[in-house]
């Protein structure tokens, strides 16, 4: 029987043993690597782009000879006005992309001895640097879709008498929201968060190429494709796969996001859930790869990401 990936060596290329031995001059070397590596790690202005630069070593700061600008290795970036030193903000990214169902912020705060706030925060700017790789990607070939809905429990009334079918809409509380997946078969995919499965439909069509091959559910909204893209349908209460169509890559990334829900962070639901989505969809494509490519993968990421608008002002309650 063949050994899974994950526990193979070839899975494991980093360690917390090897980030906390390297130091702090090497996890800032690193840094600078991930954020210049068409220089080398040679400083770069990032206001005017002029190459020629020179080092405030007291204070790891470079200085622009052209426009006078000082910046850091963050500067411009998602790790703007950053407060931990680069040997926890690299262990950070480890601990979270070693997590096969994801990590809880909880866990990072205790992992690295930083507030609660402080590690949701990071691990919801490490998956919005980790969002950029999907950015304006279009899906082709052949693609699975599939839509599943989170949030929204309705708690049952404790007298039997007093319960209701929540089922239906008015025993609704207004809160579930519905993940929509589209699959590309041997590459990547995509999530979309909407009010009902219905709504993906339209982002079907916004980001999946003419020509594509279709598979998808009974529901009735996937109806619609029919007139866009040729289209298999497969009935679930007859089969997992019949006469060639079926949705089993869509369904297991939904096995990830409930794991990780039901296991790892318990609520999902509401304004993070294209958060998590987003997530584990990266997860999902990159589940081969080692964690110390992983690792390399979200620290690019960060480092060519612009200051988050969204979690700049958690601390002032503008998230």
């Amino acid at each position: 029987m063949a050994q899974h990936f994950l526990l193979s060596a070839q899975a494991r290329t980093l360690s917390l043993k090897t980030v906390f031995k390297m130091g702090e001059d090497a996890a800032y070397e690193a840094f600078r690597q991930m954020r210049w590596p068409e220089t080398e790690g040679e400083a770069v202005c990032p206001q005017c782009g002029c190459p020629d630069t020179y080092n405030i070593t007291s204070r790891r700061r470079f200085k622009c000879v052209a426009c006078y600008h000082q910046f850091s290795v963050t500067s411009g970036t998602i790790f703007a006005s950053r407060k931990l030193p680069f040997t926890d903000l690299l262990a950070a990214i480890v601990i979270f992309v070693n997590g096969a169902k994801g990590v809880s912020a909880l866990q990072v705060s205790r992992d690295l001895d930083v507030q609660y706030k402080t590690a949701f925060v990071l691990s919801h700017k490490l998956r919005e640097a980790m969002a950029l790789e999907d950015a304006g990607q279009r899906l082709s070939g052949t693609v699975e879709v599939d839509g599943a809905y989170f949030g929204g429990y309705v708690k049952p009334a404790n007298r039997k008498a007093d319960r209701v079918d929540r089922r239906t809409l008015l025993a609704q509380n207004g809160k579930r929201q519905s993940v929509i997946v589209i699959r590309q078969r041997g590459g990547d995919m995509l999530t979309f968060v909407g009010k009902g499965e219905a709504a993906g439909v339209a982002h079907v069509a916004a980001v999946v190429e003419p020509g594509t091959v279709v598979h998808a559910d009974e529901a009735s909204h996937w109806d619609a494709l029919h007139a866009r893209y040729e289209t298999f349908r497969i009935n679930h209460s007859e089969a997992y796969a019949l006469d060639g169509a079926c949705t089993n890559q869509a369904e297991s990334f939904f096995s990830r996001l409930r794991r990780s829900e039901i296991g790892v962070h318990h609520h999902v639901a509401g304004p993070y859930l294209n958060a998590y989505a987003g997530e584990m969809a990266w997860r999902e494509d990159n589940r081969r790869q080692p964690n110390g490519t992983q690792a390399a993968m979200v620290t690019r990421a960060a480092m060519v990401s612009l200051v988050s608008r969204k979690w700049a002002g958690y601390w002032q309650r503008a998230a």
